[in-house]
């Protein structure tokens, strides 16, 4: 079955650099499996970005996330705080691990895991936070690490939306002891699917390697440093291909001109609907003073969900596809079998069923977007 096709879509993938010709260098390389060259030359890149974080490629950030729950020993018992407004990839890779996954509400502002209810929600069984910086906008980490640290709880950062995002001029993505990115098609820079993950904690890299190398320490026996390798502790193959690596290093060598493309496209969003939304008494997204956006997503918070379906159905019938985003996690089946919330979440439920996203792709023209934002204001909606 066909899908069917806009004129504007919600996402395209952009081709911005010399990806055709790093992914010819790979296969002429004859290295086509990971941690070649285009893997080392992306790994460096990530850490200048960073602040000099050892960061490690993977095959998604979900495969990321399953790298921090083994990183951080969680196991049956123990509790992890997430936000129930964000994607299952959060949450699943600590239920793998047999945590009890506990859910808590989301600002109204931000859209981002409200510190005031992680406080409430942590126990003597809470093993580590998971934040995820909703949009590249980042989440009240002062806070979050007055909370965590006194209690010898790990902080993990979801940055699948946030990179090149800063919080208090701090780069996201550094500021927990281990975090996560995304390269996944329809985030700012992309190889289609691919992830990293970037250890704030320097005496876990060992262990990284080996869990990324399937349980071995291969990573040293290609250094030269023992002279065979073999199984020494649980793992899995998290390892992307040089193929992906070479595509992804092309996206991040054009990541300033990306990032500077994609605000435009959010400012132009934002002034353009200024005064619709105060018409219809829709919000725009906010960014705190003291953060900088990373610019993955321009979203809409209509007054009802009548009125979120009516925008969307408006915007279908002129070729445009608008979504809406992330379902309530603490609403699922599974998190009525395996999950804990301490408190209602009336937020997240409110949100998800009133969150409208708009198309947002780097090679948007200026045209594509005058012809959303032209349907947007135009729109009848009661």
């Amino acid at each position: 079955m066909s899908l069917p096709s806009y004129r504007i879509p919600f996402n395209q993938p952009t081709h911005v650099g010399r990806e055709l010709e790093y992914i010819g260098a790979a296969l002429s390389n004859h290295r086509l499996s990971g941690d070649g060259p285009f893997t080392a030359r992306c790994h460096d890149r990530l850490a200048e970005a960073l602040a000099g974080r050892t960061v490690l490629l993977t095959t998604s950030c979900t495969h990321a996330l399953e790298m921090a729950a083994l990183l951080l020993d969680v196991g049956p018992g123990d509790e992890v705080i997430v936000p129930s407004f964000t994607f299952v990839s959060s949450v699943n890779a600590f239920v793998l691990r047999g945590a009890v996954p506990v859910f808590v509400d989301i600002r109204p502002d931000t859209l981002n895991i409200d510190a005031r209810l992680v406080a409430a929600a942590l126990t003597d069984r809470t093993r580590a936070i998971v934040v995820v910086h909703y949009a590249g906008i980042g989440c009240d980490m002062d806070a979050i690490g007055r909370i965590a640290d006194p209690a010898g709880v790990a902080v993990v950062e979801d940055n699948a939306h946030g990179l090149y995002g800063r919080y208090r001029n701090r780069p996201l993505g550094t500021l927990g002891r281990l975090a996560t990115l995304s390269f996944h098609e329809t985030k700012n820079v992309t190889c289609g699917e691919g992830g990293a993950l970037v250890l704030g904690d320097p005496t876990l890299l060992r262990r990284a390697e080996i869990v990324r190398e399937k349980g071995t320490d291969r990573s040293r026996f290609f250094r030269g440093d023992v002279d065979k390798y073999g199984w020494v502790d649980v793992g899995s193959s998290y390892l992307p291909s040089e193929i992906l690596a070479a595509y992804l290093l092309a996206q991040l060598e054009e990541a300033e001109w990306v990032q500077a493309r994609r605000r435009q496209i959010w400012e132009r969003y934002r002034d353009g609907l200024r005064g619709w939304s105060a018409q219809v008494g829709a919000r725009l997204p906010e960014i705190p003073e003291h953060c900088d956006s990373a610019y993955h997503m321009f979203q809409v918070i209509m007054p009802s969900p009548g009125a979120r379906s009516a925008l969307i159905d408006v915007l279908k019938r002129e070729g445009i596809l608008a979504v809406s985003h992330y379902v309530p996690l603490h609403l699922s089946s599974m998190a009525q079998k395996v999950g804990r919330v301490p408190a209602p979440c009336p937020v997240t439920e409110q949100v998800s069923s009133t969150l409208v996203r708009l198309p947002f792709f780097t090679n948007m023209t200026d045209a594509q977007q005058d012809d959303v934002i032209a349907a947007i204001c135009a729109a009848i909606i009661v």
